[in-house]
């Protein structure tokens, strides 16, 4: 399976306490760089994701964010502690006894830390539903990212299929183009009227085949589409190799497209180059 950089999920999931939205997404990164933004009660989540990220993911920036809305109709009732207003009232008259001015305010006392409490929700609980509901999100987004690479995997097999042909063309054109060479040099040797015998003919070709040779390079072009084609049938974290790749074609298109002495073979030569150039810009998002 080959995987794109680029991908997007998003999860909503609802509770008795609330409900809560996991978005993740990610661009094209050299290596893997990730992002949270969780509320401040669950911070304590990140190291968690990163594991997951890791295990899953080789390159791309991800952003992993997480949004929770609590149901205040379900937060508990209030609980009222006795024992810590009873200390606070005590308190408050040894004060007055000390000689300070002022009533005790039962207001006062209610609104004092810990006196009036509001039960809240198992967090254990909530931690595992939202862990269950970010496994669910980092499917859907894997699922994405191998959707989006199948689709580039698609093209990238194209741009093989049409340098293959290239290649093929001009491999077909190569004994023209030297036939065609070899009665350029007589042409030129007849108008300046200087008689050549055959085996001099065949050394001007010899040299001219030595400089305009490019069947080392149209070979190595076929090589690295069958090692392209591998590359790609073993699937998985191939983006760096596919690169790597990329310019080794380049290499050898341009010195194909240097030796051309035929207008047919440097448009070959051109084409090809366009080519490697869609691929690159493909590859510059596969994982």
């Amino acid at each position: 399976m080959i995987y794109s950089m680029t991908g997007f999920a998003r999860v909503e999931t609802k509770a008795e306490w609330g409900s809560a939205v996991w978005e993740i997404r990610s661009v094209n990164q050299r290596y893997l760089e990730t992002h949270y933004r969780l509320p401040e009660q669950f911070r304590s989540l990140e190291p968690l994701l990163r594991e997951r990220f890791r295990k899953r993911l080789q390159r791309g920036k991800v952003e992993c964010a997480l949004r929770l809305s609590f149901n205040e109709a379900n937060q508990g009732a209030m609980t009222f502690h006795p024992e810590l207003a009873n200390q606070l009232i005590q308190a408050a008259k040894q004060v007055q006894t000390a000689g300070a001015d002022g009533s005790i305010n039962p207001t006062d006392i209610l609104r004092w830390p810990g006196v009036m409490a509001t039960q809240e929700a198992d967090v254990d609980q909530m931690q595992q539903q939202l862990m269950s509901a970010f496994d669910e999100a980092l499917t859907q987004f894997l699922s994405a990212r191998a959707s989006e690479g199948e689709s580039m995997a698609a093209l990238i097999h194209q741009r093989l299929d049409g340098i293959l042909s290239e290649v093929e063309s001009v491999i077909a054109h190569m004994p023209a183009v030297l036939e065609w060479q070899k009665e350029r040099i007589r042409s030129k040797f007849a108008e300046a009227q200087v008689e050549l015998e055959d085996t001099r003919v065949e050394q001007e070709m010899v040299l001219l085949a030595q400089k305009t040779d490019v069947a080392e390079e149209l070979d190595r072009l076929k090589s690295h589409i069958g090692e392209t084609q591998k590359i790609m049938k073993k699937g998985g974290a191939i983006g760096r190799r596919l690169d790597f790749m990329m310019q080794e074609f380049n290499r050898e298109a341009n010195t194909l497209g240097s030796k051309s002495i035929n207008k047919d073979v440097t448009q070959s030569a051109v084409e090809i180059k366009v080519l490697i150039e869609q691929m690159r810009e493909q590859i510059q998002n596969i994982e």
